[in-house]
């Protein structure tokens, strides 16, 4: 299944992912955006979305593994894909009516997304 991670690109950017290659994704506390991390598994797609100013989706990576010993802390390992072709704004993504239901644009304080099929694709510009 894949989903969207957001981060302030001033903390933990893209291309931070892409210098360490791999990191652990924590720190969640939304008790909706946490059980979707501790729901994600090994393979899962992903797309980092970059909140703040820039408001949109940079690239795309993968989980490689998950721990939910610590369920009020699960460890998510990522690892980089690739930057998207070019950056999707919040902007194009609201006015895609395949988010019309989307907790993207429903629920925009939650950090990690859910996507379907049809938004992942959207998202990586296919």
């Amino acid at each position: 299944m894949p989903y969207l991670l957001k981060t302030e690109p001033s903390v933990y950017s893209f291309a931070d992912l892409q210098r360490d290659r791999t990191t652990i994704w924590d720190g969640v506390t939304n008790p909706v955006a946490l059980k979707n991390l501790r729901g994600m598994k090994t393979g899962d797609r992903l797309i980092i979305y970059h909140t703040g100013d820039e408001k949109s989706a940079a690239g795309s990576a993968s989980v490689v593994s998950v721990d939910t010993a610590d369920p009020k802390n699960p460890q998510v390992k990522i690892k980089v894909d690739q930057p998207l072709p070019r950056p999707v704004t919040l902007a194009e993504i609201k006015a895609n009516r395949l988010f019309a239901d989307s907790p993207l644009v429903r629920q925009g304080r939650l950090s990690v997304v859910p996507l379907n099929e049809a938004q992942y694709k959207f998202l990586l510009g296919h």
